[in-house]
């Protein structure tokens, strides 16, 4: 049976409640969305013949008659895509957005969408088979940096991807509905979902990486804005003097502290012989990377260590103005390269917690996430079980 979209928002709460939750008895979903009984059992009926919920067995005794279990229909599955600057990955998920099957291969983004969206579609075709799905509910996509429409709008960041329909693309290829978000707010949604986020409605989550962004959650939903562009802060501005970004404007945020200012940092610190090591390394390969800094960094360098402590202050200058204005429960920090995560935090607390009102941080924790890489496997199913799970 093809499954189909909650008819009204009562089915719509339901669904998305046994998503939230797992399965629930009939009394407690009456409990926790106001329904009387009749109403209850006329729209579980409903959604267990159209396909979306099925009976899980009795439920515990409360006394009296016996409840039912409920829980999403196990034919329902969503599908993962997470473009990064050199990978893609992808997942299957249940109805309650949990993991099934996970892959990944190594991409370049710089290739244009056609590769890298043929590669995504054959890693999760593969996955389905693996799995025997016959089809999917829903197909959500991350992409790195700012999307309108289902499309890129980063040509900083997908420098071929400009209007490319990512979107619809996917949906021809899967035969599902798909949305496309950026990354940041994919990687929020996930960490609401199954993080540390999970407890609280007003948070920020900050990715760093090759494209730097922020994901804003508050009031429990997430904030796109007016034009769907809240939270690109990748191109604030923190220095009329600074380098040039990949933007063409200078002194940005993601110049100084996304992976390639990160890079030109160290390069600069090799070349003006502040640190051995990573003149060393630059000598041995012509060029470093951000693990070539993570590892001088951990070892010891104090001119590695500079920088990184440079990166994390400026971070943390931009993160002062965003928690004033928005006062979030928590700040929640992912992407930091490894071996670099604490070092990035404890800096970034020290300026925050030193020059933001002590009411807005006197209770809010900054901490890293600790989903990886599932915060966007997770959150992309979340983004489009958003979509599937209102009402048709």
């Amino acid at each position: 049976m093809a499954l189909l979209r909650p008819e009204n928002p009562q089915q719509a709460r339901l669904v998305r409640l046994l998503r939230d939750d797992g399965p629930r008895s009939r009394v407690e979903l009456g409990d926790a969305l106001g329904l009387s009984r009749s109403t209850l059992t006329a729209e579980l009926d409903r959604l267990v013949a159209r396909g979306l919920v099925e009976t899980a067995g009795p439920a515990a005794s409360r006394g009296g008659r016996r409840s039912s279990m409920l829980r999403l229909a196990g034919g329902v599955r969503f599908a993962s895509v997470v473009v990064a600057a050199d990978r893609v990955g992808v997942a299957v998920t249940d109805g309650e957005l949990r993991p099934l099957a996970e892959a990944g291969a190594p991409i370049d983004v710089r290739g244009g969408p056609e590769p890298v969206i043929a590669r995504a579609v054959e890693l999760v075709e593969k996955l389905r088979a693996d799995l025997g799905v016959a089809e999917f509910t829903g197909v959500g996509v991350a992409l790195p940096g700012s999307v309108d429409g289902g499309a890129s709008v980063a040509p900083a960041v997908l420098p071929r991807w400009q209007r490319f329909p990512v979107r619809d693309a996917f949906a021809t290829e899967l035969g599902c509905p798909t949305l496309v978000d950026n990354d940041a707010n994919v990687f929020a949604l996930g960490e609401q979902h199954v993080g540390i986020g999970r407890t609280f409605d007003d948070f920020l989550f900050l990715k760093l990486g090759p494209a730097i962004g922020c994901g804003l959650i508050l009031g429990g939903s997430l904030h796109r804005g007016a034009t769907r562009s809240a939270g690109d802060i990748a191109h604030l501005p923190l220095d009329e003097d600074g380098p040039v970004c990949a933007c063409g404007e200078v002194g940005c945020l993601e110049a100084y502290c996304g992976d390639a200012g990160l890079v030109r940092a160290a390069l600069a610190t090799a070349r003006s012989g502040r640190s051995a090591p990573l003149a060393a390394r630059l000598a041995e390969t012509g060029t470093l990377t951000v693990p070539d800094i993570a590892a001088t960094a951990t070892a010891g360098d104090p001119a590695t260590q500079a920088l990184v402590r440079d990166t994390a202050r400026r971070l943390g200058q931009a993160l002062v103005g965003l928690v004033s204005f928005v006062n979030p429960g928590i700040v929640v920090i992912g992407g930091a390269p490894e071996g670099l995560g604490h070092v990035l935090l404890a800096e970034i607390r020290g300026v925050v917690y030193r020059r933001s009102a002590p009411l807005a941080t006197g209770t809010m924790p900054i901490v890293l996430s600790d989903l990886a890489d599932r915060a966007g496997l997770v959150g992309a199913a979340r983004l489009v079980s958003e979509h599937v799970f209102s009402a048709g």
